[in-house]
This record gives C-alpha cells, sequence and structure tokens, in this order.
C-alpha cells in the first residue's frame, strides 16, 4: 500500500458530535434507538420528558420533543453485529407496527426506517465504513452540478478537506467522519430545521469567513454559533442547508466521555 500521509489529514473540523431530530413521543424513540438499535440513552444529561441524548459510541443522537424531522438523506451507523441487530429489530417490530419503521438486510448493511421516515444504514464494526460503534457519515442528496461548490465551500469556509469525485464529495468532519454529498436528480425535500454539530480546532476563522457572507444565524455562547446555508465562494445561492452547530474546542461538552453497552 502506497504511504498517502494527506489521506490522513482530519483538516479543521475535528468531530462531528451529533444529529438533532425533534421526535413527538420518546416511547416510540426508546424502542427504536434503544431496544431495536442496541444504542444507550444518556444517563446523565436530558435525563427528562422533553428531550433526550441517545450514545452511540463517541456520537449522540439528540432527540427533542416535537413535531418529527425527517434527515434529508441516509445516516450511517456502526453496528458491533449484524446478526444481532436483526435479532432485536425482529422482537421489537410489533410494537413499532403501523409506524414507518422497515428493515432489510442488503449483503453486508442492514437497512432501516426510523418510526418517523428518517433513513439509516448500518454496516458492521470493522467494515469498509470503518471503526466500532458509532455515526460514521452522513449522506445527503443535493441538486446536480452542486458538488463542486459545496467542496469549495467546506474548503474555503470551515477548512476542510473535501474532495470531489463523479458528483460526489465527501467532506471530512472528525477521524473516520464524513458528510457525503451525492448529486441526484430526485426532487428536493424541504428543510425542516433538523441540525448536526461539529467542533472546530480554528473557530474564529470559519466564523469570520461566514459572517462576511452573512452566513451567521446565530452565536449561542462563547463557544457555539450556527450557521444553515452552504453557498459557493462566488456564488449567491446556497447549495444546500443544513444547521450546523459550530462548537469550539473550549466548549464544555468537547471529549466528554459517554457510556455504552457493551455489545450492543
Amino acid at each position: 500500500m502506497r504511504f498517502d500521509p494527506a489521506s490522513r489529514d482530519v483538516g479543521n473540523i475535528v468531530f462531528f458530535e451529533h444529529v438533532n431530530l425533534t421526535i413527538p413521543d420518546q416511547e416510540t424513540a426508546t424502542d427504536f434507538y434503544v431496544e431495536a438499535l442496541g444504542l444507550t440513552r444518556d444517563p446523565y444529561m436530558m435525563v427528562g420528558t422533553n428531550n433526550m441524548w441517545i450514545n452511540a459510541g463517541r456520537q449522540q443522537f439528540h432527540l427533542p420533543r416535537g413535531k418529527p424531522q425527517r434527515f434529508r438523506g441516509v445516516i450511517g451507523l456502526t453496528a458491533p453485529d449484524l446478526d444481532a441487530l436483526e435479532a432485536r429489530l425482529r422482537k421489537v417490530s410489533p410494537r413499532l407496527d403501523g409506524t414507518q419503521f422497515s428493515w432489510r438486510r442488503e449483503g453486508a448493511q442492514v437497512a432501516l426506517t426510523c418510526p418517523w421516515g428518517n433513513r439509516f444504514r448500518a454496516h458492521p464494526a470493522g467494515g469498509a465504513s470503518g471503526g466500532p460503534l458509532g455515526i460514521p457519515y452522513l449522506e445527503m442528496p443535493v441538486a446536480r452540478g452542486a458538488a463542486a461548490g459545496i467542496a469549495r465551500f467546506y474548503r474555503s469556509a470551515m477548512g476542510a478537506p473535501a474532495e470531489v469525485e463523479g458528483g460526489c464529495v465527501r467532506v471530512t468532519v472528525g477521524p473516520g467522519q464524513c458528510f457525503v454529498f451525492r448529486e441526484s436528480d430526485g426532487p428536493e425535500e424541504e428543510y425542516d430545521g433538523h441540525h448536526v454539530a461539529i467542533y472546530v480546532a480554528d473557530f474564529s476563522g470559519p466564523y469570520r469567513a461566514l459572517a462576511e457572507r452573512s452566513l451567521v444565524t446565530a452565536e449561542d455562547n462563547p463557544d457555539q454559533y450556527r450557521f444553515i446555508d452552504i453557498v459557493a465562494p462566488r456564488a449567491k445561492k446556497p447549495l444546500f442547508a443544513i444547521e450546523h452547530e459550530v462548537r469550539s474546542l473550549h466548549h464544555p461538552l468537547y471529549g466528554r466521555a459517554l457510556v455504552n453497552r457493551a455489545g450492543a
């Protein structure tokens, strides 16, 4: 194998931490995320009835109560054992009857749909999608011709490596983690406000680049700001919309140890 040090660069985005999706029902969410997927509810934070945080390795799903949101695309998930995952899915299926829940084995992966229509793709640990339990990637469909501009945005504004090949962008957002934007001819789904959280080493540089384009939408606290629109450096029209919760490495939650069930 050729030694390629550039392929191991992470860039300015050092960690992708969570996906935030509102849900209307914690009981149903527990059946899916905890019992079916084998993940763990965070026992220390958001333990009330208005929000629940679900641990998946070093990443999380944040699930505040509200009208159900749908991630536009597919959420990658690494599972320790796909056979064990299938057994849990069969067990929980009767309780999720009447929802949008479904699943099917597709060779070396399992395709799932949550009770509210979010799509997941589960891979075995140590496989091509790599690593232990966690969320290795998010894959999102974008319009034809958008890939190159999205790559330029992440490189120039966020300082993140981004590779374009065949209408597909892979943005490095942490060790073994990526955002994938894949050009598609399908109809564009309306964005409903779900968000992702990332940690960056250079906190002020991206802030300045985004502020110059009036793209910063919120300054939540000294260690966190947000933006929604992904815009190519010289373009005016947004190429894709998804809220990014951008955090500094001084954020009190950075690197917090999470509780996971062994062998889930």
